[in-house]
């Protein structure tokens, strides 16, 4: 694809094709360098038309119901006319680094409706909860002119740090009874979360599902805050019956006022761009230390040092960050 074919593509996913937003999100989340060079300059064209939707991230542990939560809130939303993207990130396998997909298949209520775009990626090598190209994504959905971007993290458990540093609010979901008591209270996702979701609060959990929100209000309580401006909010909801989730889009909208009449929304996004631009540069600068053939073979020549035990590992990068 040409710059000239890039700029065509522009033209057709600032019209709001769909079919468009599929083909620009697989060339960004291809690792090819030609299909690399092709993002950059599709990004650049429709970068005035991005950030203007509300991105949510949503993430919890396996089976906490996150697929349903968003098929059920995505139905809400698009009952109040917004059209919503839902990246959903699934687990890659660390033998082959293929992934099941499967969030598509539980999202029944989402498939068909023309003013939703699902799409399925895997995590590949990409760590905190995301996935190679999901920034990118993010910016594409945008300028496709969706109003919410639902990113749904890998959940994996709570060093999925990284969904934080792509969205405006990271909703955490929790399963009724997770931990004992404030055990569930662990630091890193937690402390970025300012949503907290209680899932599954009917038939006979109801009750345990409010006994495990008061535990986390009280349990919030030790996190200093996110943002001085903002209360982290401990909510219930059932994605079967749809009681509680027009309170969770409540909290989002309240959230997103709160930190725009602040000006905290726009720094949180600069911040973003920032730390995009650093891990950027820590890419580029390891791929071209590995395309160097001299400096391959020093690598290769001190692994095998570390590997024998011949050589400390620390004391093996800086020779090899050091070498003429």
């Amino acid at each position: 694809m040409t710059t000239e074919s890039a700029t065509a593509l522009a033209h057709q996913l600032t019209a709001g094709s769909v079919a468009a937003l599929a083909r620009a999100i697989t060339l960004a989340e291809s690792s090819r360098a030609d299909h690399a060079a092709i993002t950059r300059e599709l990004l650049t064209e429709v970068l005035p038309a991005t950030g203007r939707s509300q991105r949510i991230g949503i993430t919890g542990a396996p089976g906490v119901g996150k697929s349903t939560l968003i098929d059920t809130l995505g139905v809400l939303l698009t009952g109040l006319g917004l059209r919503i993207a839902v990246l959903a990130i699934d687990p890659s396998s660390v033998r082959t680094g293929g992934a099941i997909l499967g969030d598509q298949a539980r999202m029944s209520g989402l498939n068909a409706d023309p003013q939703v775009f699902l799409r399925g990626s895997a995590s590949g090598r990409t760590t905190g909860g995301i996935g190679p190209g999901t920034r990118e994504s993010i910016l594409l959905c945008e300028a496709a002119g969706f109003d919410v971007v639902i990113v749904e993290s890998v959940g994996v458990g709570q060093s999925e740090t990284a969904i934080a540093d792509v969205v405006d609010v990271v909703i955490a979901l929790i399963q009724p009874g997770a931990g004992d008591d404030l055990q569930g209270m662990k630091r890193g996702l937690l402390e970025l979360a300012e949503i907290v979701v209680v899932t599954k609060a009917d038939g006979a959990d109801v009750d345990r599902a409010r006994h495990t929100a008061g535990d986390y209000r009280r349990g919030m309580r030790l996190f200093a805050p996110r943002s001085p401006q903002w209360v982290p909010r401990v909510l219930t909801c059932s994605a079967h019956t749809g009681e509680g989730c027009a309170d969770v889009w409540a909290a989002v909208v309240e959230h997103q006022q709160c930190l725009t009449d602040a000006g905290e929304r726009l720094q949180r996004r600069a911040e973003q761009r920032q730390a995009w631009f650093t891990a950027a540069v820590a890419d580029g600068l390891r791929a071209r230390f590995h395309a160097d053939p001299d400096r391959a073979a020093l690598l290769s020549q001190l692994s095998d040092g570390v590997r024998a035990g011949q050589l400390l590992p620390t004391v093996a990068a800086l020779r090899a960050l050091t070498s003429a």
